[in-house]
């Protein structure tokens, strides 16, 4: 093996970088992982005006019920992912399903909101450990080039799985006690996820996409053991900072949790008819990733680095001026609101691809697991919790129309803003990543 690795050249990692076995099929396995904690999906939150009739809950329980979903994260995502670098990712998303799927079953059975909420946050608990895992096995999987189209790809189909899954699950809520079903139906999700993953899925390795260690073996890519220190040094990479202050400032991922409330206590559509427009917000936005992953690789190509940091700014402010005309004006029929739901998750669509790229590409392989869990469970689950929590409180005196004034327009321009910073700081981290990986296999090959 010794001589193999000598032999090996920078040419040959960077092939091999490109094309890791088993990446696409594992793409598609780990989106049924994601698809009922995705942030950027929230299932629960679709049947919750007919939960909110039958346990006589109002606005205010929708927000605690999902913020409690998320505060639990904050511990969970860190300590799946912990768990995942001893038992293996593979074992630990096969645990996760599981288990989520159990308190998912649970939940349909709840009698009242207290029941609901304890199910459902520790079925919140369970799936949110899929997300950091998963992002850190795209990450191994596919090169910085292609990683924004991976990335498109992989929440696009997230949500396009949503986006028809979720108006089915809404149709339970025509019968009594409907609702329950849906819950046993997201339940059902998470245990057959586990088992196409248990079946299909094929670790490729940490950092089995650098071109400096894609062609050495595992235990000869120098990578650093994983310690308290080495997790809270992430902190300290300027650009990350940068990006978890702007998950704090993710105002538009309100949409998922109050777009259907909106809709039907201050549009007067039924549950049924309101969830319809999550088929156009699912289609826009596995348009908008697929789409912005193509167009991301394109900037990467003629404005290295700085493109990114464009990019992101032009996709908050594009929601932001969507979101206005959308949801601070009446309109007339499900039709026009389809259209508005549409272009909002179009602009939705276009993070994902370039801020998981900008967050991979300033923390070294063997941190990325950490490193999304801090930035995916604990810092959005910070903003969410806020959000979530103020807005539901706000919602009952001051209406969700104007909770989305200044969380999904205003807060969103404020966000553009913050995201300037990027310019000065993100080269710089990129740069001090590839040196450290172009060190690592100058020892490797002992040539140091």
């Amino acid at each position: 093996m010794e001589a193999q690795i000598t032999k090996s050249t920078p040419v040959e990692g960077e092939t091999q970088a490109r094309h890791v076995p088993h990446r696409w099929r594992n793409l598609m396995v780990l989106t049924g992982v994601s698809v009922v904690d995705n942030t950027e999906s929230g299932l629960t939150s679709t049947i919750f005006p007919s939960i909110a009739a039958a346990l006589k809950l109002n606005s205010g329980h929708l927000g605690l019920l999902a913020a409690l979903g998320k505060i639990i994260a904050v511990p969970a995502g860190p300590a799946w992912t912990w768990l995942a670098g001893r038992i293996g990712r593979r074992k630990t998303l096969v645990l996760i399903t599981l288990v989520g799927g159990l308190f998912g079953a649970a939940a349909g059975f709840s009698q009242n909101f207290t029941q609901l909420i304890i199910f459902n946050a520790l079925m919140s608990a369970a799936m949110v450990g899929g997300v950091p895992i998963s992002n850190a096995i795209l990450a191994d999987s596919f090169d910085d080039a292609n990683r924004g189209k991976a990335v498109g790809y992989f929440y696009g189909f997230i949500s396009l799985i949503s986006s028809f899954v979720a108006p089915v699950i809404a149709l339970f809520t025509g019968l009594t006690d409907g609702w329950r079903y849906g819950m046993w139906t997201i339940g059902a999700i998470c245990v057959l996820a586990g088992l196409v993953v248990a079946s299909l899925y094929r670790d490729p390795g940490v950092g089995a996409a650098e071109k400096q260690l894609a062609d050495l073996s595992e235990n000869k890519r120098n990578l650093s053991r994983v310690t308290v220190a080495s997790v809270l040094s992430i902190m300290k990479v300027p650009s990350f900072s940068l990006m978890m202050l702007s998950r704090l400032l993710s105002g538009h991922l309100l949409i998922s949790i109050f777009g259907i409330q909106f809709l039907v206590t201050e549009r007067h559509f039924t549950n049924a008819v309101a969830a319809t427009v999550l088929v156009p917000f699912g289609l826009a936005y596995f348009a908008g990733t697929v789409g912005g992953g193509w167009f991301l690789a394109l900037l990467d190509r003629v404005i290295p680095h700085r493109g990114r940091v464009g990019y992101i700014q032009g996709a908050q402010v594009f929601f932001a001026v969507v979101a206005f005309f959308g949801t601070q004006f009446h309109h007339e029929g499900i039709g026009i609101y389809a259209i508005f739901w549409a272009l909002m998750g179009f602009g939705q669509g276009l993070n994902p691809s370039v801020n998981r790229s900008i967050v991979a590409a300033v923390i070294l392989p063997e941190l990325r697991g950490q490193a999304f869990a801090i930035f995916l469970t604990i810092f959005e689950t910070i903003g969410w919790a806020l959000f979530s929590l103020g807005a539901g409180a706000l919602a009952t005196s001051l209406g969700i129309q104007t909770v989305f004034l200044w969380v999904m327009v205003i807060l969103m321009i404020v966000n553009a803003a913050v995201l300037t910073g990027l310019y000065a700081v993100y080269p710089r981290d990129v740069a001090r990543v590839t040196e450290t990986l172009e060190r690592r296999r100058q020892e490797a090959l002992g040539q140091s």
